[in-house]
């Protein structure tokens, strides 16, 4: 199934890496390996936990960029001396995008027991919080009156 977004496209402004992602994802594979969880744990804080049994801290690398989060894994070919007669343990490399919300930075990231668990956090700059207006009471000022004069611009 194709998802055209196309007449949206049209219709919006400013929403072009939105439609670029949900159409990425619609794209892409089936692909579930390594399988993973994500939460919610607070307001702005988030967990990404992928189970990565049979790697080492030295075999994955987190990636954070702007708006994404790549989690790779590389794993050589298995050094074994006896004949498998049954593989069931998955042991190959590994790529996972996450995408990523504006403002929101990795926190931690740790290896225990197999588990992979990256700590998000959504961290909005000050200047771009809701801020409370107080409300005065009283007659506003005119432009006239609130341009400031050559004596108080000097």
């Amino acid at each position: 199934m194709r998802l055209d977004l196309t007449p949206y496209r049209r219709s919006t402004i400013g929403f072009d890496r939105l439609f670029d992602m949900i159409e990425t994802n619609s794209r892409a594979t089936a692909e579930n390996y390594p399988p993973f969880n994500l939460e919610r744990i607070a307001q702005d804080r988030y967990r990404i936990t992928l189970a990565v049994a049979g790697f080492t801290r030295d075999e994955i690398d987190i990636t954070a960029q702007q708006n994404l989060l790549l989690v790779a894994g590389r794993k050589d070919e298995p050094k074994s001396e006896g004949q498998f007669l049954h593989v069931g343990i998955a042991n190959r490399s590994f790529e996972r995008r996450f995408e990523l919300a504006d403002f929101v930075l990795v926190d931690d990231a740790r290896l225990n027991d197999g588990l992979l668990v990256i700590d998000l956090v959504r961290e909005v700059p000050e200047a771009m919080k809701p801020k409370s207006v107080a409300i005065r009471s009283g007659t506003p000022l005119s432009a006239v009156d609130a341009a400031p004069t050559v004596d108080q611009a000097a």
